[in-house]
């Protein structure tokens, strides 16, 4: 590893830790010696990083500290602009336009010595499978699932029934094929995951959820756990 690379993640690191880290449970994330991360957080301090502790009680890095903008090693580059890749792909115009002006951005920005890394990546998305249209607004849509609205949508089960449900979004899913719609339905009274290209009609309504958006979120992270097995949290 680079020394520029591994000044940056023991900075990483230290951001992303609960509790001082010694200098050797540093080494055993670097793969380095001891030797080299005391004199590599000697380096940060005389740099004017705000590290403060000792050897053998551990170091700690002032939550208030900002890096500048784009220290990105190569993987993190990498994964950066795959994902990128995936979203202006399979997302709907507006945000995969965005996806693009995002890795025309990162292009621009890093040094000349990382750009490789986006122009010949090691890794690709395969290509998109088409997928159904969709007759909501997706950019609307985004909007009113930050605002936390009410949304009210006709929906075509896969029986081809339709019914009229006022529905709270919480999140999009995308897939290869089609994209889902999370939200609290008022009419089952629990979470329900809807296949936008079955709703035939929607209505932005403007009126608020009865929660906070974040309460919500934590809800349908819960049920998903517990009705999937799926554990959402970071």
């Amino acid at each position: 590893m680079r020394r520029a690379d591994r000044l940056f993640q023991i900075i990483q690191i230290l951001r992303g830790a609960k509790r001082p880290l010694t200098a050797r449970a540093l080494s055993e994330e670097l793969e380095t010696s001891v030797r080299t991360v005391y004199r590599d957080i000697a380096d940060l301090m005389a740099q004017r990083v705000p590290i403060s502790g000792e050897a053998g009680i551990g170091y700690v890095l002032d939550r208030r500290y900002d890096m500048p903008p784009l220290m990105l090693t190569p993987d993190e580059l990498e994964a950066a602009v795959l994902g990128a890749q995936w979203v202006a792909q399979r997302s709907d115009p507006a945000l995969a336009r965005a996806a693009r002006d995002l890795i025309a951005k990162i292009t621009a920005a890093v040094p000349e010595r990382l750009r490789p890394y986006i122009t010949e990546p090691t890794g690709a998305t395969p290509p998109p499978q088409s997928a159904p249209a969709d007759v909501l607004n997706a950019v609307q849509l985004r909007e009113w699932i930050r605002v936390g609205r009410k949304l009210r949508i006709g929906y075509r089960d896969e029986q081809g029934r339709v019914s009229e449900r006022t529905i709270w979004p919480v999140l999009i899913g995308y897939a290869d094929t089609v994209r889902l719609l999370a939200a609290w339905c008022e009419l089952r009274q629990e979470f329900r995951h809807f296949r936008m290209d079955r709703i035939s009609a929607a209505w932005f309504i403007g009126e608020p959820y009865e929660l906070q958006r974040r309460t919500l979120m934590a809800r349908w992270k819960q049920h998903m756990k517990q009705t999937r097995g799926v554990d959402l949290s970071l």
